[in-house]
């Protein structure tokens, strides 16, 4: 060897060397550190207090224990032990950091522990390598024959399933966008557990941020509800909620909130007994303190979640207490309105519920689609995110939404927009903000076909060409079939805004659907309007007259959000009102079925006001021939003023008008000036109405 070679060749040695000393195991021997006695008692006491901590048969504390654990380390990283502990701690609550610290326990010694093998290949699952997973729960299969073990060994098993979900799950990428939310929401501590409104104008979320001074058995801070409020189509800062939702020295979590944003959903565990479901109303602009739901909700079981049907009619939750399918299943309640309480508790069914977890139900208010996390059906690894649709009255198999919204760690607690189009939940992700973040998931719908070229057009006629065909997941969430409405309610002179009622109504069944009450600080109301149905909507405050609307969403609609201001008419002499839930056939005066609501609201407000005398008056659009028009709008006026004799109200008190095409909302030529058939022919519509006015009191 050459003089000059020489020092290269020592060099290259020495590197090899150290590499090689890396990877020997070095155990906690005060044999092995005679020269450093004090810096080995010092990581001895931080292995003694970790262990403490890791191992506390009470509460284990693994946030804790772990910082003591790296401080051990950095004086001896090449303990197969401790890496293993270390490893152990972050799988509690940051898995994507154990892998480094369980790879090197294996290398340095793979029977440090039994489940040294299992971990790991949890680690390779967590990064999606699946199949270097499965070989390592398969290592972990052939060694565990303890008693102890069996139960790891099980889950291996179905680990090994995930793993293969997995590959079959990532050749069918969903088309979604997945964004952080931003620092307004997130912040550097964990923040997640996200629900919204339907027009996503306020969002309340659970974050673990050292508001409170005191600290959490589990060594991070105690949850807090925090809200933030969209303007402009930006969230702004978010704040904690404060009293009396948020309260010193215990854990308050999110779980639903009502599509209009007037009920919060809690979870709480005041009892000591897994944990409850509170409710809280938005009152005067303030939330009231937290009530616990009744028995047939809580139990002595563990209710951790919950959302609320569109019309506040049905209660979905999860619960693990006794006869159920698995762990947490999905369970439903009604609301009973003549007890006021909510009914007994029916379990939805094995198509949705499974041997495993079933947790973060969240039913969309088209009223037919339920999002919930699942760890059984084909899971990816953990909680995979799942959605089934109400066909008939059944619950439809569920599908597993697929990579990227779901990871094989845990993805949870999604909830969508009433639009269909954005969805929101919290996951631990690369690049984060903090431990988990909040994130916004913008549903891009299915790809449009390639135009194809003259030339492939010729060679398509003449054979069809082999393509690889790819399967993307269908997603539902790509504009549902429904209709939000929003809008203030005010008084007319006025101008302020009032606390009123909103009733929905069924026109078709002439059922009432549901009752809302409009914000008495702005207010302001949310109404959801699923597909397939002709509903009516009445606003009624005492001492006011009712105003009503009327809006028909076919089953596949797409998504519509309409704003709908109601100025409300104090009962006086001189004001009418449009009644827009009156329905007559086409050319004809006999009243429809539909008409039944709106005629009894009529007659509830002459009942309540018994001297009032009012006229009832129709109109037409200008089509068709002015006597005609002139004839039909008298007679359907006759038709309204029958009704409510045949019902009791002294004729004396009524009198009819028809005024024709006389008195247009809004004329020809504005309606000839606009540029889409569909906005005349609602011009039209708005042309062809019945009124009432009062002319006395």
């Amino acid at each position: 060897m050459t003089t000059m070679l020489k020092p290269i060749f020592i060099i290259l040695c020495l590197i090899y060397g150290i590499q090689l000393s890396a990877q020997v195991e070095t155990p906690f021997d005060k044999k092995l550190f005679k020269e450093q006695k004090d810096q080995f008692k010092e990581a001895m006491n931080h292995i003694k207090e970790g262990d403490n901590l890791l191992f506390d048969p009470m509460i284990p504390r693994p946030r804790a224990a772990v910082i003591h654990y790296l401080k051990a380390n950095e004086f001896n990283p090449n303990s197969s032990e401790l890496n293993f502990k270390i490893a152990q701690c972050y799988l509690a609550f940051d898995k994507y950091k154990m892998k480094p610290y369980v790879e090197k326990a294996y290398k340095l010694k793979p029977t440090v522990n039994p489940l040294c093998s299992y971990l790991l290949a949890q680690a390779y699952q967590l990064e999606s390598e699946w199949k270097t997973a499965i070989q390592y729960y398969n290592i972990f299969i052939s060694s565990a024959n303890t008693p102890d073990l069996q139960e790891h060994k099980k889950n291996a098993t179905r680990k090994i399933q995930e793993c293969k979900n997995g590959e079959m799950l990532e050749k069918d990428q969903a088309r979604v966008w997945i964004d952080n939310v931003g620092p307004m929401i997130n912040s550097q501590y964990p923040d997640y557990a996200p629900v919204i409104s339907a027009d996503e104008a306020i969002m309340v979320f659970t974050a673990r941020r050292p508001d409170q001074e005191i600290m959490a058995p589990d060594g991070g801070h105690f949850e807090d509800l925090y809200q933030s409020i969209r303007y402009s189509g930006d969230w702004q800062k978010s704040a904690n909620m404060g009293s009396p939702l948020n309260t010193k020295g215990q854990h308050d979590a999110t779980i639903g909130i009502s599509p209009d944003g007037q009920v919060l959903f809690l979870y709480i565990n005041r009892k000591g007994n897994g944990g409850d479901i509170y409710t809280s109303l938005k009152e005067g602009g303030v939330w009231t303190k937290p009530q616990p739901l009744g028995k047939n909700i809580n139990t002595s079981a563990h209710e951790p979640d919950a959302s609320l049907s569109f019309d506040g009619n049905r209660l979905y939750f999860t619960s693990n207490k006794d006869g159920g399918f698995g762990e947490h299943d999905i369970y439903y309640s009604d609301w009973d309105t003549d007890k006021e309480r909510w009914g007994e508790a029916v379990n939805i069914g094995n198509v949705l519920n499974t041997p495993y977890e079933e947790r973060s139900v969240f039913i969309h208010p088209d009223g037919e689609t339920m999002y919930f996390s699942s760890q059984g059906h084909n899971s990816m690894g953990g909680f995979d995110i799942f959605y089934s649709k109400l066909v008939n009255g059944q619950w439809q198999k569920p599908v597993n939404m697929g990579p990227p919204l779901n990871t094989p760690d845990d993805d949870i607690q999604l909830v969508v927009a009433g639009n269909g189009r954005f969805g929101y939940y919290s996951s631990y992700r690369q690049g984060g903000h903090g431990e988990k973040d909040i994130y916004v998931v913008t549903f891009l719908g299915p790809p449009k076909q390639p135009i194809l070229a003259n030339e492939d057009n010729l060679i398509a006629s003449i054979a069809e060409p082999i393509k690889e065909k790819t399967h993307e997941p269908e997603l539902v969430a790509e504009g549902a079939n429904m209709a939000i409405l929003t809008g203030i309610i005010r008084d007319k002179k006025t101008k302020q805004p009032l606390k009123a009622s909103i009733v929905l109504v069924d026109n078709t069944a002439n059922k009432v659907i549901a009752e809302f009450e409009s914000d008495d600080q702005s207010g302001k109301y949310l109404v959801s309007l699923p597909g397939g149905a002709n509903y009516g909507i009445a606003v009624k405050k005492d001492g006011y007259l009712f105003h009503s609307e009327n809006f028909v969403i076919p089953e596949a609609s797409g998504f519509k959000q309409y704003k709908k201001d109601a100025d409300l008419k104090k009962v006086e002499v001189g004001e009418s009102i449009v009644l827009r839930n009156i329905f007559f056939d086409l050319d004809k005066y006999s009243l429809r079925p539909e008409s039944v609501n709106e005629l009894e609201r009529l007659h509830k407000l002459l009942v309540e006001n018994p001297t009032m005398r009012i006229e009832i008056s129709g109109h037409t659009d200008t089509r068709g021939g002015a006597d005609h028009n002139q004839e039909l709008s008298q007679n359907r006026a006759k038709a309204v003023v029958d009704y409510l004799v045949q019902h009791g109200v002294d004729k004396s008190r009524l009198e009819f008008a028809g005024y024709g095409e006389s008195k247009t909302i809004i004329s020809d030529g504005e309606i000839a000036a606009m540029k889409s058939k569909s906005s005349r022919e609602e011009a039209h519509q708005q042309n062809r109405r019945t009124e009432f006015k009062v002319l006395s009191m």
